[in-house]
């Protein structure tokens, strides 16, 4: 919701790029959690794919704001 009030592309953009740092933090906090707490593998395993999802999405938008598409 923040990217999208941007007040320019280079704004827009810079938040994208903190969405995908806190996405990557959240992989982190994640890998964690999973070595902690053995029994939420699963849900732990759906989170983090779903989350490295989010990160492909935010580097797409990314590389294709510096391309200039």
């Amino acid at each position: 919701m923040e990217a999208n009030n941007a007040s320019s592309k280079k704004d827009f953009q810079n938040k994208i790029f903190i969405c995908k740092k806190e996405a990557q933090e959240t992989k982190y906090w994640l890998k964690l959690l999973l070595k902690v707490e053995p029994s939420c593998e699963k849900e732990c395993i759906e989170l983090t794919d779903e989350v490295q999802q989010f990160i492909l999405i935010f580097q797409k938008i990314i590389s294709t704001m510096k391309n200039g598409k």
